[in-house]
This record gives structure tokens, C-alpha cells and sequence, in this order.
């Protein structure tokens, strides 16, 4: 009988169907009398229809970016015909099996929609192909791509993208690298060489130089540029050198280096629509002035994707937690304005439907319209960059599928978001970011239903297990591809992400309420601001916490590789967490298992892994190409001297060593290798002092070491020769340098402080990074005979060539520990520094092929262990 086994709508009521399906039945009956008297959840397998084109769109925008206009087109008119003949096809089939079975109409029913899915999957590709010639074509034609390729000085007019942003820095050796500004941009019209103006199309990535006098002296480099406050949409005269893009992606054709940082030529203002948000955007940074600094630099970033507060430490501490998508404007964030709006979205449609919408008056209709006012205004104020623009499609599309009660709608809902975004931009295909929004939101979609629904049918409460489905199906699915951007996977993600959670809605709509209030109360704006600063001081604390454990994440093989193998560990850790889940107290062992696993007692630590040996005294962190040592004060007590080059790296060693108090931090000059991990240093630790030389240079690095001292508020004195200290069973002297360094030293490096260390009756000398000249007066100096024939030395500036071979021979150490990086540039240790001092007796270890060092031992006994 035709529809056997499943009730039927039609236009005059329901259909039989099977015992047991009555209730569905009277849903469906309700649902089509009058919109809004009851729920009209619609359960059953998903809808998957939308799927296959989605994905062809998908990789064909991925792989036809880089083909030319007329492959694409020529794609698409291959497509466009094997479509229309399958369409045609299908019509005939329908046609003739009209007259046949029913059983064999339904055979025939299934077969058509194959083949109108597979002809709308050519429709897709097609389409896909033309728009990503015409966008890849964008990079390849005009002048711009020639001009780059032979480093030519060009003027152009350029039309700025996006947001300008600083430059992370980067340690080069002993020095950062400048602050810059990247500006993405679009060349309207460019000189060539025999003065002719050519108009043009083509997206470039600006660099440039970032203005230093207009600084603030609290603000970090480069940040008082005029070039940061220019909005999308305005059109600058810039003279500058292109050259090939390195950086960027292959989304540019090029990278125009601008060396004047001053004021730039605008030749075109920006648009009404960029004028409105950024002065919301500047009202909202004005409103969160005097906030404490996380919440400072975290809600203009939760609320509209303004980063420019966020400082590197505070950025890796939300990488390593895997809470970076809330520094950056995503689905969420609109979901929870409209969730505002429409109240819960399972009740969108149902007479006691909840939210701002109804209370006041608002019909149906017309939320639906505020709706879509609001996700523009969304679009308008966080700007329509390509991950603004998939954040408001997933958003609004998965979130109008969620208020319509109809469950088999939502993937159909983001099949159709990622579909429309690809044509739209098809560089996103490329995406690494829209890649993991589509991902999780697929997952909030797909798995966390099913795995919410198997917690609650083991007693787990409903809230806690659609929060725990949630975290974990987006982290599970996520995983693989953050290990490829990252080579690390974090172990604290999903506790992490549970414990924001229920900050991210407060923080975010008080962060809004701020933001539109701000142009016509200020005061009200800095009030919401400060209420909201709590939720967003939550988020920021959570992720510091995350980050300080020592085992909140493992290090991963990077790459597509890598990814395959922690998709199958996934794989095999969830089928082993099913099989726990009915074992109690199996699952509450491997819960404890975990959190000593992550949060790694150093007492236990120890015992299994041997590190840090017991009654070390002195530890030489391996941080790569830079100084970082540590002296045991005591237990959980350590004095740093030196920070390294990479506050990750330092962070790292000291919470392997289990350092908790430092009472004082020695950074023995100011090059960036031994002072740009200071962050790392004082993360989660109680910091009593940081002593500098008094050799202020580079000015850059000095004001950043002050910078981070204030932030925390550590206070910075200088060291002076013959100054004495001690912290339990250490004591040191300050060697060098002396109080009027006669002559002036040539750089920081002659500068650098000199310690003279007693621990346990071993005798410790440090020489930071000084050359031949200072260690010839340190020799002379009073008081330096006193440290002949030490027990270990620390070799100056990374075991280079120049050293001095008579304070080697007078020193005489037991062993020499040099810290350099693998294959490092400068070529440290030197051969012949190495020979020196294994000629005078020395046992020589070095960091780039021993790993961290750690010296144990008292009085005549003395050893070294590796980490």
C-alpha cells in the first residue's frame, strides 16, 4: 500500500500510518493549523541533501583559485551541460514510471533525487570554479604581480581591506624585529615606470613602518602609528617597494613596504557605514579604559575582534588553552544577541515564545526582520572581513534553523552557510579558520546531541551534558586540525572551555550594551564596561590558569600527518571512554590519572620521570638561542637569571622545576635573548624583584622590561659590583658591572651583570654575554680572585669566539655549561672556546645537543643530570 509504514501529511490532515506514531502525528496536524500553538520538532534522520554540493563547492573554490578564467569557465560550461542532461533524464524517468508499481515508484522517487542532487552538485561546482577564477584572476592581472617580482618602487593608491594591526614581534638573535603595521589593501591604481597611472585590481599587504614619537610611554611598540586608525574603505597614496608576498598567504599578489611611517596620504574617506562603527569601535575602547588590564584587552575582542590590546603572553596563554575563537568575532557571539532577542530558539515559534522580542509587542515577522537589521549591524560594526562574514552566516543561518524547532533543518542550514560564503569568497576554501568554524559548528550540530542525550541516560543532568557534549564534540573534531596549525594538543581545552562558558554570554552582551551606549552616555558605557569586566576577567584568568599547568598540553607531530594520528587517538580514546562510562569507579581512577597528569606535582614528578634530580643547585633551562638559568632558593623558590628569547620556553622549565616564587629575576643585559621570555617569568608566580645593569640599551627592550614590571607590579633596580645578597641556602655576589664603567662599553654586552654564586659549597660563576674587553677587567676587578678555580661556569655569550683565554685559565671551572640554540646562525659554541676549556680541564655541556642541564651536588662531589 502506498506510504506504508510512516504517517503522511497532506493538505487535509494525516494519513495512517504505524501504531506508535500517533504523537508525531498530532505534532504535524497542529504544526500546519496555525504557526506558533505547539513545538513543531521535526526528529529523524538528518537531511544530508545539501551536504554533497556544499563540499564540491568547497574543494573545487580550494583548487580552481589557482587556474586561469578560462579553465574555470570552462569547468563550469561542462558542468552546466552534464547537468542539463541529467536533469533532463530524470524528467523522462519520472514520466515513464507513472504507470508502474508503487514499490517501483518509490525506487524511481530515490533515483530522481540522486540525480537532481547530483546535477545540483555540478551546478555548485561550476559556479565555484567561475568565482574562483574571477577572484584568483584578481591576484594575477595588472602590473602589480610584474612590479613585484622585480622589487620596483612604485606609487599607488590603495584602499585599506581591514583593520590595520601591529606585528607580533620576533626575536632575531639579540635584537626584536621592528614594530610594524599590516595593512591589507586593495591597489586601485599604481604608476608604472613611464609615469602613466594604470587602474587596477589587486590585493596587496602593506607593511608598515610604525611611527615611535607619537608612543605613549606605558604603550606597547608601534602603537601610536597614525596608521592604526584607519577604517576599511579609506583610500591612501602610499610610495613604496613591492615585492613578491612571503607574507600574507596567496590571497595577495604582492607586499608593498611603506618606510615612512608618518601621517599617511588619504585621498578618499571611508565610507558613512565605517564611519558609524568606527566610532562605536572607539567608543567601546574608551569605555574599558580603566578596566584592569586583562579585561582591557579582552572585551573589545570578545565583543567586536579588537585585538590590538592583546598583549603575547595573554594571546599564547588563550592558544594553549585552545580559547583562542574568543579573542576573535565568531558565531557565538551574534547567536547570544539574537538568543537575546528570540529568547530560547526552541521556543521561537511556540505562543510562549521568550526573549526581548515579545515582551515588547514585536511580532513574528517583525523579530525576524530586528533579526536581520541586528546580524547586518553585527556584520557592519565587527567589519566584513571574510571570518566576520562566516561568523554571521553560521550564526544567523544555524540559529534561524534552531528557531524554527526543526532539527533535520540544521545541517541543511550550514550546508547552505558554507555553500553561499565559498561563492562569495572562495579564499576561504583555504581558510584554516572557516575549515574550524564549519567544523564545530558541525559538530555542536551532529555529535553533541547524540552524546548530551547518552550522558543524560546515565545520570549526568542536562545542562551539565549538553555543556560537556558540547565542549567535547568541538574539541574532538577541532583537535586534529589545531594540531596542524600548532603541533601541540592541549589536555585542558574542554574543562577550559566548560568553565567560560557561562562568562561568554554576560561578558558578551554587556560588552554590546556598552558599545551602542558609549556614543550618547559615556558614563553608563564605563558602567556596563565594568560589570562586564568580570565575566571577561574569568576568561582571561581561566586561561592563564590552563596555561601555567605543567602538563595542560603535549607536544604533537605537525602536519596533515600528525593530524591522521590524533584523529585515530581521538577514535580510540572515545571508544574507550564508552566502554569507562559504565564503570564508576574506573572512569573516577582515570579522572585522577588525568589530573595528575596535567597539573604534574613536582614531588611526583620527580619520582617518575628523575627530573629535576633532588639537590640540584643550579639549572640551565634549554630556551633555544638565548641565557636562561636558574639558582634553588629553597623549595618552589628560585632565582632567574636571565629570561630567554621565548616566554613559553621559560615558563615551561620553571614549572618542570617547580619553581613557584622567585625573589628576584637577574636579566643580565638587555638583548632580546635574554629578556624577551620575562613574560613567562612572571606568569603565576610571586616575583619579588627584577635587577637590571645599568647599561640601558637597546631603548626598545629596556621599556619593555619596564613595561612588564609595572604591569605586575614588580619593581626594577640596578645592579652594582660588590653588592651582596642571599635567599635560603644561596648566596651570590654581584661581580660586574662596576658602579662607573670606565671606559664606556661598546655595547650591552660588556654591560652585562657578572655573578659570583655559593651553594652548597659549590662555587657557581655566571658571566651573562661579556666579551674579551670586560672580561679583562673583570680579572683586575677588587674581590675577583676570590672566584679562582670555581666549581662551575656558566660561559659568556653563548660560548663564542670571543672570550678571553687568561680568565678562562683562572677560572679553571670543574665544568662549563653553554647555553645556544640547534643550529643556531652564529655559529655558538665555538670549536675553539670548547677546546680552551676542555683543555684547562673542564667537562664542556651545551643545551642545543644536551638538553636542560642541571647541576647537583655539595662540596666536592659534583654532577650533572640531563633533562
Amino acid at each position: 500500500m502506498r506510504g506504508e509504514g510512516r504517517g503522511e501529511v497532506s493538505a487535509g490532515g494525516v494519513r495512517a500510518g504505524p501504531p506508535g506514531s500517533s504523537a508525531r502525528r498530532a505534532v504535524h496536524v497542529v504544526s500546519g493549523r496555525r504557526l506558533g500553538d505547539a513545538h513543531p520538532r521535526q526528529e529523524g534522520p538528518a537531511d544530508l541533501r545539501l551536504v554533497p554540493p556544499a563540499l564540491a563547492a568547497w574543494a573545487t573554490a580550494a583548487l580552481a583559485l589557482d587556474a586561469s578564467v578560462a579553465v574555470a569557465v570552462g569547468i563550469a560550461l561542462v558542468c552546466l551541460v552534464v547537468a542539463a542532461v541529467l536533469s533532463a533524464r530524470a524528467g523522462v524517468l519520472s514520466v515513464r514510471t507513472e504507470v508502474l508499481s508503487v514499490r517501483t515508484e518509490v525506487l524511481s522517487a530515490r533515483r530522481r533525487w540522486a540525480g537532481v542532487t547530483f546535477a545540483a552538485t555540478l551546478l555548485c561546482v561550476g559556479a565555484a570554479a567561475v568565482s574562483a577564477g574571477l577572484h584568483g584572476a584578481d591576484v594575477r592581472r595588472g602590473p602589480v604581480p610584474g612590479l613585484a617580482r622585480e622589487y620596483a618602487i612604485v606609487t599607488a593608491e590603495v584602499e585599506i581591506g581591514s583593520d590595520p594591526r601591529l606585528s607580533r614581534p620576533k626575536v632575531r638573535g639579540d635584537r626584536v624585529t621592528s614594530a610594524a603595521v599590516l595593512v591589507p589593501g586593495v591597489v586601485r591604481r599604481v604608476e608604472v615606470r613611464d609615469g602613466t597611472s594604470v587602474a587596477t585590481r589587486t590585493p596587496v599587504l602593506m607593511i608598515v613602518d610604525a611611527e615611535e614619537s607619537a608612543r605613549p610611554e606605558a604603550a606597547p611598540a608601534g602603537a601610536g602609528s597614525p596608521w592604526l586608525g584607519l577604517l576599511p574603505s579609506t583610500r591612501v597614496r602610499v610610495t613604496g617597494r613591492l615585492a613578491p608576498a612571503t607574507v600574507g598567504g596567496d590571497r595577495v599578489a604582492g607586499v608593498l613596504r611603506v618606510r615612512d611611517g608618518g601621517p599617511p596620504s588619504v585621498v578618499a574617506e571611508p565610507s558613512a557605514a565605517q564611519r558609524v562603527a568606527g566610532r562605536l569601535r572607539a567608543g567601546l575602547r574608551e569605555a574599558t579604559d580603566g578596566l584592569p588590564a586583562d579585561a582591557r584587552a579582552l572585551l573589545p575582542g570578545l565583543v567586536v575582534g579588537d585585538t590590538g590590546r592583546i598583549t603575547p603572553e595573554l594571546d599564547e596563554a588563550f592558544k594553549e588553552t585552545d580559547l583562542a575563537h574568543t579573542l576573535a568575532v565568531s558565531g557565538s557571539n551574534l547567536t547570544i544577541i539574537l538568543a537575546l532577542l528570540l529568547g530560547p530558539p526552541g521556543l521561537a515559534q511556540r505562543v510562549e515564545r521568550r526573549g526581548l522580542a515579545p515582551r515588547l509587542g514585536i511580532s513574528l515577522r517583525g523579530t525576524a526582520l530586528l533579526g536581520g537589521g541586528l546580524t547586518l549591524g553585527f556584520v557592519v560594526v565587527c567589519r566584513p572581513d571574510p571570518s566576520v562574514l562566516r561568523a554571521a552566516a553560521c550564526g544567523a543561518v544555524v540559529l534561524l534553523a534552531l528557531a524554527t524547532g526543526r532539527r533535520r533543518s540544521l545541517l541543511p542550514a550550514l550546508a547552505t552557510a558554507v555553500l553561499l560564503l565559498v561563492l562569495y569568497d572562495p579564499w576561504l576554501a583555504r581558510s584554516y579558520g572557516f575549515l574550524l568554524s564549519v567544523l564545530a559548528t558541525g559538530a555542536l550540530l551532529t555529535v553533541a546531541p547524540r552524546w548530551s542525550a547518552g550522558l543524560r541516560r546515565r545520570g549526568v543532568p542536562p545542562r551539565l551534558a549538553e555543556a560537556l557534549a558540547a565542549a567535547g564534540a568541538a574539541q574532538a573534531l577541532c583537535a586534529p586540525v589545531v594540531a596542524v596549525l600548532s603541533a601541540r594538543v592541549s589536555l585542558v581545552a574542554v574543562p577550559c572551555n566548560l568553565l567560560v562558558e557561562f562568562a561568554v554570554a554576560p561578558a558578551t552582551v554587556l560588552g554590546f550594551a556598552a558599545l551602542v551606549t558609549a556614543p550618547v552616555a559615556m558614563p553608563v558605557a564605563k558602567a556596563l564596561a565594568w560589570c562586564a569586566s568580570w565575566p571577561a576577567g574569568w576568561i582571561a584568568g581561566i586561561a592563564r590558569a590552563g596555561a601555567a599547568l605543567p602538563g595542560g598540553g603535549v607536544d604533537w607531530p605537525g602536519g596533515w600527518t600528525g593530524a591522521l594520528l590524533l584523529a585515530l587517538a581521538t577514535v580510540a580514546v572515545l571508544l574507550v571512554v564508552r566502554r569507562l562510562l559504565g564503570r564508576p569507579w574506573l572512569c573516577a581512577v582515570c579522572g585522577v590519572l588525568l589530573v595528575l597528569a596535567v597539573v604534574q606535582p613536582p614531588r611526583l614528578t620527580r619520582v617518575l620521570t628523575g627530573w629535576p634530580p633532588p639537590g640540584w643547585r643550579l639549572a640551565m633551562c634549554d630556551v633555544g638561542q638565548g641565557d636562561a638559568t636558574v639558582l634553588a632558593a629553597g623549595d618552589g623558590t628560585g632565582v632567574v637569571v636571565d629570561a630567554g628569547p621565548d616566554p613559553a620556553l621559560v615558563d615551561r622549565c620553571l614549572r618542570t622545576l617547580g619553581i613557584t616564587r622567585v625573589p628576584l629575576v637577574v636579566l643580565t643585559h638587555f638583548h632580546a635573548d635574554h629578556v624577551a621570555g620575562l613574560p613567562g617569568v612572571l606568569r603565576g608566580r610571586e616575583v619579588g624583584a627584577i635587577e637590571t645593569t645599568g647599561f640601558e640599551e637597546p631603548v626598545g627592550q629596556v621599556e619593555f622590561v619596564r613595561r612588564e614590571a609595572a604591569a605586575r607590579k614588580v619593581p626594577v633596580v640596578r645592579a652594582v659590583a660588590r653588592e651582596r645578597r642571599r635567599a635560603g641556602p644561596l648566596d651570590w655576589e654581584v661581580l660586574w658591572p662596576p658602579p662607573r664603567q670606565t671606559p664606556e662599553p661598546e655595547g650591552p654586552n660588556d654591560a652585562s651583570v657578572a655573578l659570583g654564586v655559593r651553594s652548597g659549597g659549590l662555587r657557581m660563576l655566571l658571566l651573562g654575554d661579556l666579551e674579551p674587553p670586560a672580561q679583562r677587567a673583570l680579572a683586575r676587578s677588587p674581590g675577583a680572585g676570590r672566584w679562582r678555580e670555581v666549581d662551575v661556569l656558566k660561559v659568556a655569550h653563548h660560548g663564542s669566539a670571543y672570550q678571553d683565554p687568561d680568565l678562562i685559565r683562572a677560572v679553571a671551572p670543574r665544568v662549563a655549561l653553554i647555553s645556544c640554540g640547534a643550529d643556531n646562525s652564529y655559529g655558538h659554541p665555538a670549536p675553539s672556546t670548547v677546546a680552551a676549556l676542555r683543555a684547562g680541564g673542564a667537562r664542556v655541556l651545551r643545551t642545543d645537543r644536551d638538553g636542560a642541564l642541571a647541576v647537583v651536588g655539595a662540596g666536592g662531589a659534583l654532577r650533572v643530570a640531563r633533562d
